[in-house]
């Protein structure tokens, strides 16, 4: 499906057809891994991988009851630990 996100506050904003079909206007999407929205603020980015990390952390407490330091320590760092640096890099 071929969308449309319109840049700028000062943009018309027209109605785009291709092959005779509206084009779906989005206010953000997300392309290679990154949320883009159309006012380009990463918030939208960041609350996704923020979520993304947390569910992980949450299946993680709910999953495992012996809880070594060092077997929590390599699954921070392997499953976890990579969300959270993913969206602070940007």
């Amino acid at each position: 499906m071929h969308k449309v996100m319109h840049f700028g506050s000062h943009n018309r904003q027209f109605t785009y057809h291709m092959k005779k079909k509206q084009l779906e206007e989005v206010n953000s999407e997300k392309n290679l891994g990154v949320i883009i929205s159309s006012n380009l603020k990463v918030a939208d980015h960041c609350r996704h991988a923020y979520a993304t990390a947390n569910r992980m952390l949450g299946l993680f407490t709910r999953t495992v009851k012996f809880r070594n330091v060092d077997v929590m320590v390599r699954f921070y760092k392997s499953l976890i630990r990579p969300h959270v640096e993913y969206f602070t890099s940007i």
